[in-house]
């Protein structure tokens, strides 16, 4: 137990004499800036698979894009996430003149990412909603597209928010590989406190209870989320 205290002490002055604390507070701000615009760019491109996977097949074009579609899912969900960072950092973006900085960079690949992820969430929740609703947008005179990002849509959302949610903490945790292209994140920031004390186990003790209160608050904010979608249904099937 003493030495425990030692290795407690030894954190502390790396923490917030030496200023460790800016370090890690750096890198959660890019953790949480990675998954969340990574969730928003991979419902974008979800989303639009989904819905252009689930055209009517009677068209060519709607067969050769959905194959298109099939590709880019089978790409991003058959490889690592550190390799397809790794690529799109030193390869393919360098390849197309463009230069960002290793978090923008983490954020586009973890957005191309959860979008193969989030086409599969969002077409399971397509398939649940009543084909009575796409047919009913469709006799109003509303277009394929119009029907699904205004009735079709909003009601798949409602089905798959527990699975988004999960989706959302899983990019969370992924953030931990972002290291690889030299983005400060939180595991890089303690990895910093425990090279500056040659001490891991308390940096990484404390590091491993951030990400479960970071997943604990994000869980509780779902579950509040979806209490009030059921409450707002229930009265409007009163109503």
């Amino acid at each position: 137990m003493e030495d425990f205290g030692k290795k407690w002490e030894l954190f502390i002055r790396v923490f917030i004499d030496k200023g460790g604390y800016k370090t890690v507070l750096d890198g959660l701000l890019n953790t949480i800036q990675i998954a969340i615009f990574g969730l928003i760019i991979g419902m974008i491109i979800g989303t639009i698979l989904s819905m252009v996977k689930l055209l009517p097949k009677y068209k060519k074009s709607a067969v050769v894009a959905g194959k298109i579609c099939d590709i880019y899912v089978a790409f991003f969900r058959g490889s690592p996430m550190v390799v397809q960072l790794l690529l799109g950092y030193y390869v393919i973006l360098p390849l197309m003149g463009i230069r960002v900085s290793s978090v923008i960079a983490s954020i586009i690949v973890f957005g191309l990412n959860s979008g193969a992820y989030v086409s599969e969430i969002m077409r399971g929740g397509i398939l649940s909603v009543d084909p009575g609703q796409m047919e009913a947008g469709r006799a109003l005179g509303l277009s394929y597209w119009t029907t699904m990002f205004k009735i079709v849509i909003p009601q798949a959302i409602k089905n798959i928010l527990p699975t988004l949610g999960n989706e959302f903490i899983t990019l969370l945790k992924d953030t931990s590989i972002v290291s690889f292209v030299g983005a400060n994140d939180l595991t890089r920031a303690f990895g910093y406190i425990a090279t500056n004390n040659y001490e891991y186990i308390v940096p990484y003790i404390v590091m491993a209870i951030v990400y479960i209160v970071l997943v604990l608050i994000i869980s509780s904010f779902i579950r509040l989320i979806e209490k009030k979608m059921r409450k707002d249904e229930r009265h409007a099937t009163i109503h």
